[in-house]
């Protein structure tokens, strides 16, 4: 059978799975516990776990930790969402993506065990990694949590080796709380007793959210600035920690932000126990790749621009991901920036682009099709104070920004759901 028809075959049971609870998102333990107590706990036979959560950077945390260990030649499961293009990106089995056919074949046999109980599609697709990962040997599983931590579905696994909770900000208040120490508690809710756990640069509210949770399981807490840190020099940055420094060049993922993504994650190896030969380290940085985080784009959207207007693309959507995007993009104060901006609806769109609002020269509101939830370009300009004009697309946005003058930076951002349809387009 082909991919194409493994691919409609793992839709339909996508399809199907929608039908079986009447919210996409329930944060709770108990279906997914029962439906892996059927298929024999394969939760628990996993290789050693690095449980990575946080609101921003959990998927740049995921890709440093696999990029270090591949290149030690350490084989590395990675269950991560959302997917952007394809649904089987969300299950990575020893360095290869599961095949449509196989996660079709893993998800009709889960549903046949389901046996038509009430479930969500995250909760059957964290089943399947795990029942995936439970049949192939690795040296390492990398799970990201898919919303808060407490309640996710990836919270059922027994303890894990090490654990990293990432940038923590206002996100998903609806489920998490509207404050950060509520969201950080519910990050927090991934430590497990004795079981370290690394973290980066924090608020402070947050970060006393995350010790007080780390002492009352005592478990180690490596913070930045306590256990470990690191220092830029130019095109290099010195790690250091309880075992020693590194001397690192730069990460391949451009941005301040991912410098504390990368720091997280060599704390988290460090405490994992996982051996990383010292020149991995240098490798998997130099490797490491995950899409629409600040990812140059170099294809049939980018072929519509005239030279001279390099196109990158950012699927950050949140308060903390402008700040974050808005320090590196202080640093292109060399050329105007001009932004494109679409956005899941019900986001906070005015404290996305308050931090972006003042770098950028022109600001165009899209809404793309096929993109899930998208924001009405309304409200969209609203948020912006009036500085937006309407796209209203990708295409026709890239068109008017090509007849500005001078020439600059093109950044599409805003939403991982626009990012997804954006590779789309690019990809042709």
């Amino acid at each position: 059978m082909s991919e194409v028809a493994g691919a409609a075959r793992a839709e339909g049971v996508i399809a199907r799975l929608h039908a079986l609870h009447p919210r996409l998102i329930d944060l709770s333990l108990g279906r997914l516990e029962g439906l892996l107590a059927r298929l024999g706990h394969p939760e628990r036979r996993l290789p050693p776990v690095i449980h990575v959560a946080g609101t921003n950077g959990k998927g740049s945390t995921s890709a440093f930790l696999r990029a270090i260990a591949e290149a030690a030649r350490r084989r590395v499961h990675v269950f991560t969402s959302p997917h952007l293009v394809r649904f089987n990106e969300r299950i990575r089995i020893a360095g290869q993506l599961v095949t449509d056919l196989e996660l079709a074949e893993t998800l009709e046999h889960l549903e046949r065990i389901n046996a038509g109980d009430p479930i969500t599609v995250f909760e059957m697709i964290t089943a399947a990694a795990f029942f995936l990962f439970s049949a192939y040997p690795a040296d390492l599983a990398v799970l990201e949590v898919g919303l808060g931590g407490r309640f996710d579905a990836t919270n059922v696994i027994p303890p894990p080796a090490a654990a990293a909770i990432t940038s923590i900000s206002l996100d998903h208040q609806e489920f998490l709380g509207d404050t950060l120490r509520a969201i950080a508690f519910e990050k927090a809710g991934i430590i497990k007793p004795r079981v370290p756990v690394a973290t980066g640069a924090q608020a402070p509210e947050a970060l006393a959210v995350i010790a007080a949770a780390a002492t009352a399981r005592n478990a180690p807490l490596l913070a930045r600035g306590e256990a470990w840190d690191l220092v830029p020099e130019g095109e290099r940055f010195l790690y250091r920690d309880a075992r020693g420094s590194l001397d690192l060049p730069l990460p391949a993922l451009p941005g301040p932000h991912q410098l504390d993504n990368a720091g997280i994650a060599l704390a988290a190896l460090g405490a994992s126990g996982l051996d990383i030969p010292e020149p991995a380290y240098a490798a998997g940085l130099r490797a490491v790749e995950w899409p629409a985080r600040l990812q140059r784009l170099t294809g049939q959207l980018a072929a519509r621009l005239p030279a001279g207007f390099p196109l990158w693309l950012d699927g950050g959507h949140n308060p903390g991901a402008g700040a974050a995007l808005a320090l590196h993009l202080a640093g292109w104060n060399d050329q105007p920036l001009y932004l494109v901006v679409g956005m899941k609806s019900g986001k906070d769109i005015g404290g996305f682009l308050a931090p972006l609002l003042p770098l950028a020269d022109s600001v165009y509101a899209v809404a793309e099709a096929g993109q899930h939830l998208a924001a009405p370009l309304a409200e969209i300009i609203a948020a912006s104070g009036g500085r937006a004009i309407p796209g209203p697309t990708v295409a026709s946005a890239l068109a008017a920004i090509g007849r500005e003058a001078p020439p600059g930076r093109v950044l599409i951002c805003g939403s991982l759901y626009l990012a997804g349809e954006v590779l789309k387009q690019d990809s042709g």
